[in-house]
C-alpha cells in the first residue's frame, strides 16, 4: 500500500499500545515523567518489558504517543467554530478552546516534560507541525495571501504561548488565555490581507 493509504494497525498491537499509553498517563498522574520507570509502566499495563521495547524506543517516545491526543485536541479546538458556511471566524473564541486549555492544565506536569518553555520539545515540534499544516491549507483554500508565512506565525504563537503558560510564564486562567490567544491569532491572520505581499 502507498504511504497515503497505510495498512491499519493490527488490533492486538493497538490494544497493547493503548494499555501502555493509559498506564503511562496513570503513572504520571502521581509523579513527573523523569521519576517513572519502564518497569512501573509495564507492570501496570500487564505486559512484559520485551513487549514495551517492541513498540517504543523509550519512555519519552511512549509519552509523545500518549500525548498525541493533545495535539489533535488543540487543532480541533482552534477550528471548532467551523461548523457552518461562514468564511469569517467569530470575534470570540469557540468554547472548545477554553475547555481544551482547562483539560491541558490538569496534565501540566507531564506536558511540561515534553513541551518546553518557548514551544520546543517533542510535543511542541509535533503541535507546531500540525497547526502549521492546518492553517496553511485553510488559508490556501480561501485564496488568502502568504499562507506559508501566516501559518508559521500562527503555529509558533500558539505553541509558544501554550508552552509558556504551562510553565507558569503567562499568568491567566483557561478562559482568559483562550480570549487573549484568539485575539492574537486573529490579528496574525489579518496582518497580511488581500493586496498585501
Amino acid at each position: 500500500m502507498s504511504p497515503q493509504d497505510p495498512r491499519p494497525e493490527d488490533p492486538r498491537t493497538a490494544r497493547t499500545k493503548g494499555r501502555l499509553r493509559e498506564s503511562l498517563l496513570a503513572e504520571c498522574a502521581d509523579r513527573p515523567l523523569a521519576e517513572v520507570s519502564v518497569s512501573a509502566v509495564v507492570r501496570r499495563a500487564g505486559v512484559g518489558r520485551a513487549t514495551f521495547y517492541l513498540h517504543y524506543e523509550d519512555l519519552t517516545s511512549l509519552a509523545v504517543d500518549a500525548c498525541a491526543g493533545v495535539v489533535h485536541a488543540a487543532v480541533d479546538a482552534l477550528h471548532a467554530w467551523q461548523t457552518g458556511p461562514s468564511p469569517r471566524p467569530p470575534a470570540r473564541p469557540p468554547a472548545a478552546l477554553a475547555a481544551f486549555l482547562a483539560e491541558t492544565a490538569e496534565r501540566a506536569p507531564l506536558y511540561r516534560t515534553l513541551l518546553l518553555a518557548g514551544g520546543g520539545g517533542p510535543l511542541g515540534d509535533r503541535l507546531h507541525r500540525e497547526l502549521r499544516a492546518r492553517a496553511r491549507a485553510e488559508r490556501a483554500a480561501v485564496g488568502a495571501p502568504q499562507p506559508e508565512l501566516v501559518a508559521s506565525a500562527v503555529a509558533a504563537a500558539f505553541t509558544g504561548v501554550l508552552a509558556d503558560w504551562l510553565h507558569g510564564e503567562v499568568p491567566a486562567d483557561p478562559q482568559a488565555l483562550a480570549n487573549h490567544l484568539w485575539r492574537l491569532l486573529m490579528a496574525l491572520h489579518a496582518a497580511i490581507g488581500p493586496g498585501q505581499t
